[in-house]
């Protein structure tokens, strides 16, 4: 996935609080308005997976001026249901197409 002039990818683990049940974490995602608040408006989401036993991993595209906006919707609504670590992310799939096609010529 390409990004333009001052676009980022955005990689972002949300770990579940395994002191809490989902039940919790989901009335406090609810009480905080998380859903609402991330990703911030005009933040295009790229993928969103689930971990099992882990969290959730989101990988967002952004201009790099929004990345305080990304940064303050997760401080607002996130913690206390999630922890958080963050991760920028490039597009390496063209890299290692490029590598398989400059090794499959050399066979």
């Amino acid at each position: 996935m390409a990004t333009n002039d001052g676009e980022m990818l955005l990689t972002v683990f949300l770990k579940h609080d395994q002191s809490k049940t989902l039940a919790e974490i989901n009335a406090h995602h609810e009480q905080t308005g998380f859903w609402k608040k991330f990703p911030p408006d005009g933040i295009e989401v790229v993928s969103w997976y689930v971990m099992m036993g882990i969290g959730q991993v989101v990988t967002l595209k952004l201009p790099g001026h929004r990345l305080r906006d990304v940064n303050l919707a997760l401080e607002q609504s996130a913690w206390g249901g999630f922890s958080t670590e963050f991760y920028p992310t490039y597009d390496f799939q063209p890299v290692w197409e490029g590598i398989k096609a400059r090794q499959a010529g050399d066979d």
